[in-house]
Formats: structure tokens, C-alpha cells, sequence
């Protein structure tokens, strides 16, 4: 496996300007990142999160019905934020935000054999971008 790792320090560049600092880690042909440069995932108690998202894991766990005719639908876990597990594992689902006239950036994201029993679930509000791993 060939490894790669960058570090950018911008400090006294730019007044003003926070530093900046990550690593890559590429691997020999299937894409995946090594276990060093995957990201660290925090928690949040469901009680912490919105009420929307209270109501939509709640749906999960009753197997629906959903509001969204994409709820349920296989989450790809392309950017390899979620621990990495075979495809179908994860299924997504749309936690509604006020005021938008779309889905909105914000989901829950299950994993398990079992829809309504699932082995942990995470939420993302920043569509994709991050996700926090819910507190049972």
C-alpha cells in the first residue's frame, strides 16, 4: 500500500487565517482510505439532536411509513465516512428541515440486517459532509 500524507500550515501567511492541517492516505487500486486517515466520528444522544430527526428515527425503528419517496433507499457510502461494510448495509432517510422547499441537507443514515433493529444509525446535517453516530 503506498501512503501519502500532507500538512498545510498557513499560519502568519494571512492575518486571520486558522491553520489548516489533514492527511491522505491512498491505497493500491480499490479506493478505500487507510484506517489512520479515516475520520473520527463523534456521538450525540438522540434527545440532543432536532425533533425532526427524534421523529424520523423513531419512523425507522417502526418501519415507516415515510414522508419521502427516497426514505429507505440504499446509502452508498461513497466517501467512506461510515465504517466501511458490504453494499445495502446503510439506508438513508430524510429528517425534514423547516422552511426548505426540498429534502434538505439534514439525514439519518441506518445500518443492519434488520431495518427497524438497526445495529447503529447516524446523522448527518451537512448532507454527507459529516456525520455523528447516535447515542442509543
Amino acid at each position: 500500500m503506498r501512503k501519502w500524507g500532507l500538512t498545510v500550515a498557513a499560519a502568519g501567511l494571512l492575518s486571520g487565517v486558522a491553520l489548516v492541517n489533514f492527511s491522505a492516505a491512498a491505497s493500491s487500486g480499490d479506493g478505500s482510505l487507510s484506517p489512520a486517515a479515516r475520520p473520527v466520528i463523534g456521538t450525540v444522544s438522540l434527545a440532543a439532536l432536532p425533533v425532526e430527526a427524534q421523529q424520523t428515527e423513531r419512523l425507522v425503528r417502526s418501519g415507516g411509513p415515510f414522508p419521502y419517496e427516497k426514505d429507505g433507499i440504499v446509502f452508498g457510502n461513497r466517501e467512506q465516512l461510515l465504517p466501511r461494510q458490504p453494499r445495502g448495509f446503510y439506508h438513508e432517510y430524510t429528517v425534514r428541515t423547516p422552511g426548505s422547499h426540498d429534502r434538505g441537507a439534514r439525514r439519518i443514515v441506518c445500518g443492519g440486517r434488520q431495518p427497524r433493529e438497526p445495529e447503529a444509525c447516524f446523522y448527518t446535517e451537512d448532507h454527507y459532509a459529516s456525520f455523528k453516530r447516535i447515542a442509543p
